[in-house]
Protein backbone atom coordinates (compact mmCIF):
# COMPACT_ATOMS: atom_id res chain seq x y z
CA UNK A 1 0.00 0.00 0.00
CA UNK A 2 1.23 3.50 -0.80
CA UNK A 3 2.88 5.28 2.13
CA UNK A 4 3.07 2.13 4.21
CA UNK A 5 6.44 0.60 4.99
CA UNK A 6 6.71 -3.09 4.17
CA UNK A 7 7.43 -5.51 6.97
CA UNK A 8 10.82 -6.35 5.46
CA UNK A 9 11.87 -2.68 5.43
CA UNK A 10 10.94 -2.05 9.06
CA UNK A 11 13.71 -2.06 11.61
CA UNK A 12 13.62 -4.74 14.25
CA UNK A 13 13.29 -3.20 17.76
CA UNK A 14 16.78 -4.53 18.51
CA UNK A 15 18.22 -2.25 15.81
CA UNK A 16 16.21 0.86 16.63
CA UNK A 17 17.75 3.99 18.11
CA UNK A 18 15.90 6.04 20.73
CA UNK A 19 15.94 9.79 21.43
CA UNK A 20 19.14 10.87 23.26
CA UNK A 21 17.52 11.33 26.70
CA UNK A 22 15.80 7.95 26.57
CA UNK A 23 18.99 6.35 25.30
CA UNK A 24 21.05 7.77 28.16
CA UNK A 25 18.62 7.09 31.02
CA UNK A 26 17.86 3.56 29.81
CA UNK A 27 21.59 2.87 29.42
CA UNK A 28 22.25 4.28 32.89
CA UNK A 29 19.59 1.94 34.26
CA UNK A 30 21.52 -1.02 32.85
CA UNK A 31 24.73 0.25 34.48
CA UNK A 32 23.00 0.71 37.84
CA UNK A 33 21.67 -2.86 37.66
CA UNK A 34 25.07 -4.44 36.97
CA UNK A 35 27.48 -2.07 38.77
CA UNK A 36 27.75 -4.12 41.97
CA UNK A 37 28.39 -7.29 39.97
CA UNK A 38 31.28 -5.66 38.09
CA UNK A 39 33.12 -4.24 41.11
CA UNK A 40 32.56 -7.23 43.42
CA UNK A 41 35.17 -9.60 41.84
CA UNK A 42 38.06 -7.09 42.03
CA UNK A 43 37.00 -6.26 45.60
CA UNK A 44 37.55 -9.96 46.42
CA UNK A 45 40.57 -10.72 44.24
CA UNK A 46 42.48 -7.51 45.09
CA UNK A 47 42.96 -8.16 48.84
CA UNK A 48 43.63 -11.85 48.12
CA UNK A 49 46.56 -10.76 45.93
CA UNK A 50 47.91 -8.44 48.61
CA UNK A 51 46.69 -5.15 47.12
CA UNK A 52 46.10 -2.05 49.20
CA UNK A 53 42.75 -0.26 49.28
CA UNK A 54 44.01 2.27 46.72
CA UNK A 55 45.25 -0.46 44.35
CA UNK A 56 41.99 -2.37 44.77
CA UNK A 57 40.06 0.77 43.82
CA UNK A 58 42.27 1.03 40.70
CA UNK A 59 41.40 -2.59 39.88
CA UNK A 60 37.68 -1.78 40.23
CA UNK A 61 38.00 1.14 37.80
CA UNK A 62 39.83 -1.11 35.34
CA UNK A 63 37.01 -3.66 35.57
CA UNK A 64 34.42 -0.99 34.74
CA UNK A 65 36.51 0.20 31.78
CA UNK A 66 37.02 -3.30 30.32
CA UNK A 67 33.35 -4.19 30.90
CA UNK A 68 32.44 -1.17 28.76
CA UNK A 69 34.76 -2.30 25.96
CA UNK A 70 33.37 -5.86 26.06
CA UNK A 71 29.79 -4.54 26.01
CA UNK A 72 30.52 -2.42 22.93
CA UNK A 73 32.03 -5.47 21.22
CA UNK A 74 28.81 -7.38 21.91
CA UNK A 75 26.24 -4.72 20.98
CA UNK A 76 27.91 -2.94 18.04
CA UNK A 77 30.39 -5.55 16.92
CA UNK A 78 32.59 -5.71 13.82
CA UNK A 79 33.35 -8.40 11.24
CA UNK A 80 32.13 -11.67 12.84
CA UNK A 81 32.50 -10.40 16.41
CA UNK A 82 29.44 -9.52 18.51
CA UNK A 83 25.95 -10.94 19.01
CA UNK A 84 24.50 -7.50 18.13
CA UNK A 85 21.86 -7.97 20.81
CA UNK A 86 21.22 -5.83 23.94
CA UNK A 87 23.81 -7.96 25.72
CA UNK A 88 25.76 -6.59 28.71
CA UNK A 89 29.21 -7.97 29.47
CA UNK A 90 31.23 -7.68 32.66
CA UNK A 91 33.66 -9.48 34.96
CA UNK A 92 32.63 -13.10 35.41
CA UNK A 93 32.15 -14.38 38.95
CA UNK A 94 33.09 -17.88 37.75
CA UNK A 95 36.76 -16.89 37.81
CA UNK A 96 36.83 -15.45 41.34
CA UNK A 97 37.60 -18.69 43.22
CA UNK A 98 40.38 -19.85 40.83
CA UNK A 99 41.93 -16.35 40.79
CA UNK A 100 41.93 -16.18 44.59
CA UNK A 101 43.62 -19.61 44.65
CA UNK A 102 46.24 -18.40 42.14
CA UNK A 103 46.79 -15.27 44.23
CA UNK A 104 47.43 -17.32 47.36
CA UNK A 105 49.80 -19.68 45.53
CA UNK A 106 51.90 -16.85 44.08
CA UNK A 107 53.80 -14.10 45.85
CA UNK A 108 52.14 -10.67 46.17
CA UNK A 109 54.24 -9.28 43.32
CA UNK A 110 53.53 -12.15 40.91
CA UNK A 111 49.87 -12.93 41.64
CA UNK A 112 48.19 -10.51 39.24
CA UNK A 113 50.73 -10.95 36.38
CA UNK A 114 50.17 -14.73 36.55
CA UNK A 115 46.37 -14.24 36.61
CA UNK A 116 46.50 -11.83 33.67
CA UNK A 117 48.71 -14.20 31.65
CA UNK A 118 46.28 -17.07 32.23
CA UNK A 119 43.28 -14.88 31.29
CA UNK A 120 44.96 -13.83 28.02
CA UNK A 121 45.62 -17.44 26.98
CA UNK A 122 42.10 -18.53 27.98
CA UNK A 123 40.59 -15.67 25.96
CA UNK A 124 42.64 -16.47 22.85
CA UNK A 125 41.81 -20.18 23.01
CA UNK A 126 38.14 -19.37 23.57
CA UNK A 127 38.16 -17.09 20.51
CA UNK A 128 39.59 -19.90 18.37
CA UNK A 129 37.05 -22.53 19.48
CA UNK A 130 34.02 -20.17 19.37
CA UNK A 131 32.91 -21.31 15.85
CA UNK A 132 32.84 -24.94 17.01
CA UNK A 133 31.31 -24.22 20.42
CA UNK A 134 28.47 -22.26 18.80
CA UNK A 135 27.28 -25.39 16.98
CA UNK A 136 25.95 -26.60 20.33
CA UNK A 137 22.92 -24.38 19.70
CA UNK A 138 21.20 -27.37 18.08
CA UNK A 139 21.19 -29.03 21.50
CA UNK A 140 19.19 -26.17 23.07
CA UNK A 141 15.50 -26.81 22.20
CA UNK A 142 12.78 -25.11 24.31
CA UNK A 143 12.88 -27.81 27.00
CA UNK A 144 16.58 -27.04 27.54
CA UNK A 145 16.54 -23.27 27.07
CA UNK A 146 13.49 -22.85 29.29
CA UNK A 147 15.15 -24.85 32.04
CA UNK A 148 18.39 -22.90 31.80
CA UNK A 149 16.66 -19.49 31.69
CA UNK A 150 14.65 -20.42 34.77
CA UNK A 151 17.83 -21.52 36.54
CA UNK A 152 19.54 -18.25 35.61
CA UNK A 153 16.82 -16.29 37.35
CA UNK A 154 16.62 -18.59 40.37
CA UNK A 155 20.43 -18.64 40.72
CA UNK A 156 20.54 -14.84 40.76
CA UNK A 157 17.84 -14.40 43.42
CA UNK A 158 20.19 -15.34 46.34
CA UNK A 159 22.45 -12.49 45.17
CA UNK A 160 19.53 -10.08 45.56
CA UNK A 161 18.72 -11.55 48.98
CA UNK A 162 22.35 -11.09 50.07
CA UNK A 163 22.34 -7.48 48.88
CA UNK A 164 19.06 -6.90 50.71
CA UNK A 165 20.74 -7.93 53.97
CA UNK A 166 23.73 -5.65 53.40
CA UNK A 167 26.06 -7.66 51.17
CA UNK A 168 28.71 -8.42 53.81
CA UNK A 169 27.80 -11.27 56.16
CA UNK A 170 30.62 -10.24 58.52
CA UNK A 171 29.25 -6.75 59.07
CA UNK A 172 27.42 -6.15 62.36
CA UNK A 173 24.34 -4.80 60.58
CA UNK A 174 24.06 -7.71 58.15
CA UNK A 175 20.42 -8.76 57.99
CA UNK A 176 19.33 -5.89 60.21
CA UNK A 177 15.78 -4.59 60.21
CA UNK A 178 17.06 -1.37 58.61
CA UNK A 179 18.67 -3.15 55.67
CA UNK A 180 15.76 -5.51 55.04
CA UNK A 181 13.29 -2.66 55.50
CA UNK A 182 15.06 -0.54 52.87
CA UNK A 183 15.12 -3.50 50.47
CA UNK A 184 11.39 -4.09 51.03
CA UNK A 185 10.62 -0.40 50.56
CA UNK A 186 12.58 -0.24 47.29
CA UNK A 187 10.85 -3.42 46.13
CA UNK A 188 7.45 -1.81 46.76
CA UNK A 189 8.48 1.47 45.13
CA UNK A 190 9.53 -0.35 41.94
CA UNK A 191 6.26 -2.28 41.83
CA UNK A 192 4.17 0.86 42.40
CA UNK A 193 6.10 2.77 39.73
CA UNK A 194 5.71 -0.05 37.24
CA UNK A 195 1.98 -0.20 37.95
CA UNK A 196 1.19 3.52 37.92
CA UNK A 197 3.60 5.06 35.40
CA UNK A 198 3.15 4.92 31.65
CA UNK A 199 5.38 5.13 28.60
CA UNK A 200 9.03 6.02 29.03
CA UNK A 201 8.77 6.62 32.79
CA UNK A 202 7.48 3.09 33.23
CA UNK A 203 10.47 1.79 31.27
CA UNK A 204 12.93 3.44 33.68
CA UNK A 205 11.00 2.45 36.81
CA UNK A 206 14.02 0.49 38.10
CA UNK A 207 16.27 3.55 37.81
CA UNK A 208 13.65 5.78 39.47
CA UNK A 209 13.23 3.20 42.22
CA UNK A 210 16.98 3.09 42.85
CA UNK A 211 17.14 6.89 43.03
CA UNK A 212 14.15 7.07 45.40
CA UNK A 213 15.55 4.29 47.59
CA UNK A 214 18.97 5.96 47.76
CA UNK A 215 17.46 9.32 48.75
CA UNK A 216 15.38 7.68 51.48
CA UNK A 217 18.47 5.77 52.68
CA UNK A 218 20.39 9.03 53.34
CA UNK A 219 18.53 10.00 56.54
CA UNK A 220 18.36 6.31 57.49
CA UNK A 221 22.17 6.31 57.54
CA UNK A 222 23.10 3.55 55.09
CA UNK A 223 24.21 5.82 52.22
CA UNK A 224 27.95 6.47 52.57
CA UNK A 225 29.74 9.36 50.82
CA UNK A 226 33.33 8.50 51.83
CA UNK A 227 34.14 6.94 48.43
CA UNK A 228 32.96 10.11 46.67
CA UNK A 229 35.17 12.40 48.76
CA UNK A 230 38.27 10.21 48.30
CA UNK A 231 37.89 9.61 44.55
CA UNK A 232 40.05 11.44 42.01
CA UNK A 233 38.60 13.18 38.97
CA UNK A 234 40.57 11.31 36.29
CA UNK A 235 42.17 7.88 36.42
CA UNK A 236 43.19 5.97 33.29
CA UNK A 237 43.83 2.21 33.74
CA UNK A 238 47.51 2.20 32.77
CA UNK A 239 48.30 -0.86 30.60
CA UNK A 240 49.95 -3.68 32.60
CA UNK A 241 49.94 -1.49 35.70
CA UNK A 242 50.82 -4.48 37.91
CA UNK A 243 53.58 -5.84 35.64
CA UNK A 244 53.95 -7.79 32.41
CA UNK A 245 51.86 -10.97 32.20
CA UNK A 246 53.42 -14.24 33.29
CA UNK A 247 52.38 -17.63 31.99
CA UNK A 248 51.98 -20.45 34.51
CA UNK A 249 50.64 -23.79 33.21
CA UNK A 250 48.45 -24.63 36.22
CA UNK A 251 46.92 -21.14 36.22
CA UNK A 252 46.30 -21.33 32.47
CA UNK A 253 44.50 -24.68 32.75
CA UNK A 254 42.36 -23.33 35.58
CA UNK A 255 41.32 -20.19 33.65
CA UNK A 256 40.66 -22.19 30.46
CA UNK A 257 38.11 -24.24 32.42
CA UNK A 258 36.60 -20.98 33.64
CA UNK A 259 36.42 -19.77 30.03
CA UNK A 260 34.47 -22.87 28.98
CA UNK A 261 32.05 -22.32 31.86
CA UNK A 262 31.63 -18.68 30.82
CA UNK A 263 30.99 -19.71 27.20
CA UNK A 264 28.35 -22.22 28.31
CA UNK A 265 26.56 -19.61 30.42
CA UNK A 266 26.84 -16.97 27.69
CA UNK A 267 25.30 -19.38 25.16
CA UNK A 268 22.36 -19.94 27.47
CA UNK A 269 22.06 -16.19 28.11
CA UNK A 270 22.07 -15.39 24.39
CA UNK A 271 19.32 -17.95 23.77
CA UNK A 272 17.33 -16.42 26.63
CA UNK A 273 17.81 -12.87 25.42
CA UNK A 274 17.04 -13.81 21.82
CA UNK A 275 13.65 -15.16 22.84
CA UNK A 276 12.89 -12.13 25.02
CA UNK A 277 13.65 -9.57 22.28
CA UNK A 278 11.93 -11.58 19.53
CA UNK A 279 15.12 -12.34 17.59
CA UNK A 280 16.05 -15.96 18.34
CA UNK A 281 19.79 -16.46 18.60
CA UNK A 282 20.98 -18.71 15.78
CA UNK A 283 24.37 -20.35 15.38
CA UNK A 284 25.88 -17.26 13.73
CA UNK A 285 24.65 -14.98 16.51
CA UNK A 286 26.06 -17.23 19.21
CA UNK A 287 29.38 -17.54 17.36
CA UNK A 288 29.65 -13.73 17.19
CA UNK A 289 28.64 -13.38 20.82
CA UNK A 290 31.22 -15.92 22.00
CA UNK A 291 33.89 -14.21 19.91
CA UNK A 292 33.03 -10.91 21.62
CA UNK A 293 33.16 -12.59 25.04
CA UNK A 294 36.53 -14.18 24.42
CA UNK A 295 38.08 -11.22 22.59
CA UNK A 296 36.99 -8.94 25.42
CA UNK A 297 38.54 -11.41 27.85
CA UNK A 298 41.83 -11.53 25.94
CA UNK A 299 42.03 -7.71 25.81
CA UNK A 300 40.99 -7.10 29.43
CA UNK A 301 44.37 -7.90 31.06
CA UNK A 302 45.98 -5.21 28.90
CA UNK A 303 43.99 -2.72 31.01
CA UNK A 304 44.21 -4.79 34.23
CA UNK A 305 40.82 -6.48 33.83
CA UNK A 306 39.63 -10.07 34.18
CA UNK A 307 37.57 -12.58 32.16
CA UNK A 308 34.29 -11.16 30.83
CA UNK A 309 30.97 -12.87 30.22
CA UNK A 310 27.26 -12.10 29.98
CA UNK A 311 25.45 -10.40 32.85
CA UNK A 312 22.16 -12.25 33.27
CA UNK A 313 20.64 -9.60 35.56
CA UNK A 314 20.42 -7.24 32.60
CA UNK A 315 18.38 -9.80 30.69
CA UNK A 316 15.76 -9.39 33.41
CA UNK A 317 15.88 -5.63 32.88
CA UNK A 318 15.25 -6.06 29.13
CA UNK A 319 12.37 -8.44 29.87
CA UNK A 320 10.75 -6.06 32.33
CA UNK A 321 11.22 -2.73 30.53
CA UNK A 322 10.70 -4.15 27.00
CA UNK A 323 13.36 -1.74 25.74
CA UNK A 324 15.06 -4.03 23.23
CA UNK A 325 17.42 -1.63 21.43
CA UNK A 326 21.02 -2.80 21.45
CA UNK A 327 22.10 0.82 21.15
CA UNK A 328 20.68 1.48 24.62
CA UNK A 329 23.05 -1.16 26.01
CA UNK A 330 25.87 0.26 23.87
CA UNK A 331 25.21 3.60 25.58
CA UNK A 332 25.53 1.74 28.88
CA UNK A 333 28.89 0.44 27.64
CA UNK A 334 30.04 4.00 26.96
CA UNK A 335 28.92 5.01 30.46
CA UNK A 336 30.98 2.13 31.90
CA UNK A 337 34.05 3.36 30.02
CA UNK A 338 33.52 6.89 31.39
CA UNK A 339 33.13 5.48 34.90
CA UNK A 340 36.40 3.59 34.46
CA UNK A 341 38.15 6.79 33.38
CA UNK A 342 36.51 9.00 36.02
CA UNK A 343 36.56 7.54 39.56
CA UNK A 344 34.37 10.39 40.82
CA UNK A 345 31.59 9.42 38.42
CA UNK A 346 31.97 5.77 39.42
CA UNK A 347 31.65 6.77 43.06
CA UNK A 348 28.31 8.47 42.34
CA UNK A 349 26.90 5.18 41.06
CA UNK A 350 28.36 3.38 44.09
CA UNK A 351 26.26 5.59 46.39
CA UNK A 352 23.32 3.24 45.82
CA UNK A 353 23.24 1.12 49.01
CA UNK A 354 23.25 -2.64 48.48
CA UNK A 355 19.90 -3.13 50.30
CA UNK A 356 18.30 -0.71 47.83
CA UNK A 357 19.90 -2.59 44.92
CA UNK A 358 18.73 -5.88 46.44
CA UNK A 359 15.11 -4.76 46.58
CA UNK A 360 15.16 -3.87 42.89
CA UNK A 361 17.15 -7.02 42.11
CA UNK A 362 14.35 -9.27 43.35
CA UNK A 363 12.10 -7.87 40.62
CA UNK A 364 14.84 -8.05 37.96
CA UNK A 365 15.98 -11.59 38.65
CA UNK A 366 12.44 -12.84 39.14
CA UNK A 367 11.69 -11.52 35.63
CA UNK A 368 14.40 -13.80 34.21
CA UNK A 369 12.88 -16.84 35.92
CA UNK A 370 9.43 -15.85 34.63
CA UNK A 371 10.82 -15.70 31.08
CA UNK A 372 12.16 -19.23 31.52
CA UNK A 373 8.76 -20.48 32.64
CA UNK A 374 7.20 -18.80 29.62
CA UNK A 375 9.67 -20.65 27.36
CA UNK A 376 8.89 -23.97 29.05
CA UNK A 377 5.24 -23.41 28.17
CA UNK A 378 6.22 -23.97 24.50
CA UNK A 379 8.05 -27.25 25.23
CA UNK A 380 5.03 -29.60 25.32
CA UNK A 381 5.61 -30.55 28.94
CA UNK A 382 2.61 -32.87 28.92
CA UNK A 383 4.19 -35.17 26.31
CA UNK A 384 7.16 -37.49 26.44
CA UNK A 385 9.79 -37.17 29.15
CA UNK A 386 10.14 -33.40 29.09
CA UNK A 387 8.75 -32.92 32.60
CA UNK A 388 11.32 -35.42 33.87
CA UNK A 389 14.13 -33.58 32.06
CA UNK A 390 13.11 -30.27 33.64
CA UNK A 391 12.69 -31.82 37.09
CA UNK A 392 16.14 -33.45 37.05
CA UNK A 393 17.96 -30.43 35.58
CA UNK A 394 16.35 -27.94 37.95
CA UNK A 395 16.98 -30.25 40.90
CA UNK A 396 20.69 -30.59 40.11
CA UNK A 397 20.99 -26.90 39.24
CA UNK A 398 19.57 -25.88 42.61
CA UNK A 399 22.16 -27.86 44.60
CA UNK A 400 24.80 -25.06 44.73
CA UNK A 401 22.07 -22.60 45.73
CA UNK A 402 20.26 -24.65 48.38
CA UNK A 403 23.34 -26.48 49.73
CA UNK A 404 26.50 -24.45 48.93
CA UNK A 405 28.81 -26.98 50.66
CA UNK A 406 27.32 -30.03 48.94
CA UNK A 407 30.42 -30.67 46.80
CA UNK A 408 33.06 -29.59 49.34
CA UNK A 409 34.76 -33.03 49.46
CA UNK A 410 35.29 -33.13 45.68
CA UNK A 411 38.49 -31.90 43.93
CA UNK A 412 38.68 -28.12 43.81
CA UNK A 413 39.17 -28.12 40.04
CA UNK A 414 35.70 -29.62 39.62
CA UNK A 415 34.13 -26.92 41.77
CA UNK A 416 34.62 -24.37 38.98
CA UNK A 417 31.80 -26.16 37.13
CA UNK A 418 29.85 -27.74 40.00
CA UNK A 419 29.52 -24.52 41.99
CA UNK A 420 27.62 -22.97 39.07
CA UNK A 421 24.02 -24.14 39.15
CA UNK A 422 23.54 -22.69 35.67
CA UNK A 423 26.34 -24.80 34.19
CA UNK A 424 25.40 -28.05 35.94
CA UNK A 425 21.70 -27.64 35.21
CA UNK A 426 22.47 -26.82 31.57
CA UNK A 427 24.65 -29.91 31.14
CA UNK A 428 22.05 -32.19 32.77
CA UNK A 429 19.27 -30.78 30.58
CA UNK A 430 21.33 -31.27 27.39
CA UNK A 431 22.36 -34.83 28.24
CA UNK A 432 18.86 -35.93 29.29
CA UNK A 433 17.28 -34.30 26.23
CA UNK A 434 19.65 -36.25 24.00
CA UNK A 435 19.02 -39.48 25.93
CA UNK A 436 15.22 -39.22 26.05
CA UNK A 437 14.31 -37.31 22.89
CA UNK A 438 17.03 -38.25 20.39
CA UNK A 439 18.87 -41.50 21.01
CA UNK A 440 16.95 -44.73 21.04
CA UNK A 441 13.60 -43.35 19.81
CA UNK A 442 11.97 -46.02 17.63
CA UNK A 443 9.77 -45.08 14.69
CA UNK A 444 6.86 -47.05 13.34
CA UNK A 445 9.10 -48.73 10.72
CA UNK A 446 11.64 -49.81 13.30
CA UNK A 447 14.13 -47.01 12.64
CA UNK A 448 15.52 -44.57 15.15
CA UNK A 449 13.93 -41.13 15.34
CA UNK A 450 16.08 -38.05 15.52
CA UNK A 451 13.83 -36.37 18.07
CA UNK A 452 10.36 -36.06 19.44
CA UNK A 453 8.39 -33.58 17.35
CA UNK A 454 6.12 -32.94 20.28
CA UNK A 455 8.79 -31.17 22.28
CA UNK A 456 10.26 -29.11 19.49
CA UNK A 457 13.61 -30.95 19.42
CA UNK A 458 13.47 -32.67 16.06
CA UNK A 459 14.37 -29.61 14.01
CA UNK A 460 17.11 -28.72 16.45
CA UNK A 461 18.58 -32.18 16.10
CA UNK A 462 18.74 -31.73 12.33
CA UNK A 463 20.56 -28.42 12.78
CA UNK A 464 17.59 -26.38 11.55
CA UNK A 465 17.41 -24.14 14.63
CA UNK A 466 19.61 -21.54 13.03
CA UNK A 467 17.36 -21.20 9.97
CA UNK A 468 14.05 -20.97 11.84
CA UNK A 469 11.85 -18.04 10.83
CA UNK A 470 11.96 -15.06 13.13
CA UNK A 471 8.78 -13.52 14.50
CA UNK A 472 7.62 -10.29 12.94
CA UNK A 473 9.28 -7.13 14.17
CA UNK A 474 7.80 -5.98 17.41
CA UNK A 475 5.56 -9.04 17.80
CA UNK A 476 4.19 -9.30 21.30
CA UNK A 477 1.99 -11.61 23.27
CA UNK A 478 -1.20 -10.63 25.04
CA UNK A 479 0.69 -9.38 28.08
CA UNK A 480 2.85 -7.12 25.96
CA UNK A 481 5.98 -9.26 26.30
CA UNK A 482 7.92 -10.21 23.18
CA UNK A 483 6.38 -13.24 21.53
CA UNK A 484 8.34 -16.43 21.94
CA UNK A 485 9.81 -18.00 18.84
CA UNK A 486 7.60 -20.74 17.43
CA UNK A 487 8.52 -24.27 18.46
CA UNK A 488 10.08 -26.30 15.68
Amino acid sequence: MTGQQSEGDRKHPVDETLPPLKMFTSGLQHVAAMYAGVVAPPMIVGPACGLSATETAFLMGASLFTAGIATLLQTLGFWKVGARLPFVNGVSFAGVTPMVAIGKAQGPGDALPVIFGAVIVAGVLGFLVAPYFSKLVRFFPPVVTGTVITLIGVSLLPVAFNWSQGGNDRAPDYGSLTNIGMAALTFLIVLVLRRTLRGFLQQIAILLGLIAGTLIAIPVGITHFSALSEASLVGFPTPFHFGAPQFDLAAIVSMCIVMLVCMTESTADMLALGRIVGRPADERTIEGGLRADTLGTALSPLFNGFANSAFAQNIGLVAMTRVRSRFVVATGGLILIVLGLCPVAASVISLVPLPVLGGAGIVLFGSVAASGIQTLATAAMEKGDNALIVAAAVGVGLIPIAAPDFYHHLPKDLLVVLDSGISTGCLVAIVLNLAFNHFGRKTADGGTAEGDPADGTAAAARGEAETAPRPASGATDEAGAPAAAPAH
